[in-house]
């Protein structure tokens, strides 16, 4: 299997790619990233401008596409900047690798994606859920994690306290709840990626444990 991977340095992707180069069934990758990642055989990182994405590289003809691309509403600044991380990114680089033939997509969404939520974040994750089945891929999965639990390279604001507070609770609390580790995330996502089962398919917190 040859996988197209985006978002590859951030918590999630960097455990989809480990998860990927030591797997046997996958023969190749291509992760397009704005800053260069280690070399390995398996491994194709293009540097690239998210906003500008080259249409006619050969790369986007893969087997699947994995996205794990995402920011926060403090990183990007604005709404609209949020927005074009998390929902106009992700749909570009599936047009471009559905029009070379990739017929597999796997997202990282979020618990609480819907299109008509009054939050946000919610919204714009459901907005995406919405666009990409549209685009009529053969197999589409929805990884829908709650709060995500792992090392972030740049620690984010309440997260840690929230993090820390699940942990303690984590035996009373409901299943949709707990923490959801990142690498059972990144697996989720990768055999998804692999089964490429027909249709549209939703893998909730709760599976995520």
């Amino acid at each position: 299997m040859k996988l197209i991977l985006t978002g590859a340095t951030g918590l999630v992707g960097r455990e989809v790619l480990r998860l990927a180069l030591a797997d046997a069934r996958v023969t190749a990758i291509v992760a397009p990233v704005r800053k260069p990642l280690p070399a390995h055989p398996k491994l194709d990182a293009p540097l690239v401008d998210f906003d500008s994405l080259p249409a006619e590289a050969p790369w986007w003809q893969a087997d699947a596409v994995i996205c794990t691309l995402g920011t926060t509403m403090k990183a990007a600044g604005t709404r609209q900047a949020f927005r074009r991380v998390d929902h106009d990114y992700p749909l570009v680089v599936a047009r471009l690798a559905l029009a070379a033939g990739t017929r597999t997509y796997a997202l990282n969404s979020a618990a609480g994606a819907n299109a008509a939520s009054r939050f946000f974040y919610n919204r714009v994750k459901g907005e995406l859920e919405r666009d990409l089945e549209a685009l009529g891929f053969y197999s589409l999965t929805h990884v829908r994690p709650g709060l995500i639990g792992g090392e972030r390279d740049v620690a984010r604001a309440g997260e840690g306290a929230a993090l820390r507070l699940l942990r303690v609770l984590a035996p009373v609390l409901p299943r949709r709840w707990r923490i959801n580790p990142a690498p059972r995330i990144a697996s989720a996502l990768l055999e998804a990626a692999l089964a490429a089962a027909p249709g549209v398919h939703v893998v909730t917190s709760e599976q995520l444990l």
